[in-house]
């Protein structure tokens, strides 16, 4: 199956999903609602027993969302709505898919490409590129699984730093972090995490399926812990802090923000 902003290819019992908006594969409302109903028939392909998500291109898995929707977003008063429930629900179903699902980050992931990411059970990421939650510069925070998942897989502490600073971390320190699973060379990811799904195909699906919902039985308060943040979401973004950090990153400038607010 092959769609603009998304792309979908199964062989050998292996579907490869790619974001295809190079360089950076933004996560638009478009390209969302193209994944998620790409990941809706492959939940129940029967064809498919490993899922491996990655992006077009060699700069970026994806940069997270497209900074020029929000404008229009924030006057509107719906970014909860019209955006962030969406894509929570979509990069629920990586979550929550039936069967083995691999990250294979060829470039960088930023912000909601690091949650979409960390939705997948491994990630394999190539030396040299950089993940990140730099949503604190726009003056709004992550709101798509992020405070849960990223924290769930480095701890609080960790989680903590790269939220309120929003520096890039390496994939190799990411790696001693535990959230990545490997790192591989510049150009292998997607090459190493077929040669993963392809070992994963030869093993009992039902088998695996069971592994998966054993680990997450375990953190069944996550979906609840994912959806408290959309208010608080909705209340950065309302606030006069994300105005300004947008047009600061669409204008290219240094954002003023206004320390005060509360």
């Amino acid at each position: 199956m092959s769609t603009d902003l998304v792309t979908c290819t199964v062989e050998d019992h292996v579907a490869v999903v790619t974001l295809n908006d190079p360089p950076m594969n933004v996560t638009t409302l478009d390209l969302t609602r193209q994944l998620n109903a790409v990941l809706r028939r492959l939940a129940d392909d029967p064809e498919t027993r490993v899922l491996v998500l990655t992006g077009a291109g060699d700069r970026a898995f994806c940069a997270g969302s497209d900074i020029k929707e929000f404008p229009s977003l924030i006057a509107g008063g719906d970014v909860v709505d019209r955006k962030l429930t969406f894509e929570n629900e979509t990069f629920g179903l990586v979550d929550e898919f039936p069967k083995p699902t691999i990250a294979a980050l060829n470039g960088l992931a930023y912000g909601g490409g690091l949650e979409l990411a960390v939705c997948c059970d491994l990630v394999i990421a190539e030396a040299g590129t950089e993940v990140a939650l730099p949503e604190i510069k726009l003056g709004v925070i992550p709101a798509s699984g992020g405070p849960v998942r990223v924290t769930r897989r480095v701890g609080e502490a960790r989680a903590v730093e790269m939220m309120f600073f929003g520096d890039p971390v390496p994939v190799e320190t990411a790696l001693t972090w535990g959230l990545v699973n490997r790192v591989v060379p510049r150009g292998d990811a997607l090459t190493t995490a077929r040669e993963l799904a392809s070992r994963l195909t030869e093993l009992p699906a039902t088998a695996l399926a069971l592994v998966k919902r054993a680990v997450h039985n375990g953190r069944d308060g996550d979906r609840d812990a994912i959806r408290s943040t959309l208010p608080l979401s909705e209340q950065a973004f309302a606030s006069s802090d994300a105005a300004e950090g947008v047009r600061a990153f669409l204008g290219k400038e240094a954002p003023r923000f206004n320390s005060s607010e509360r």
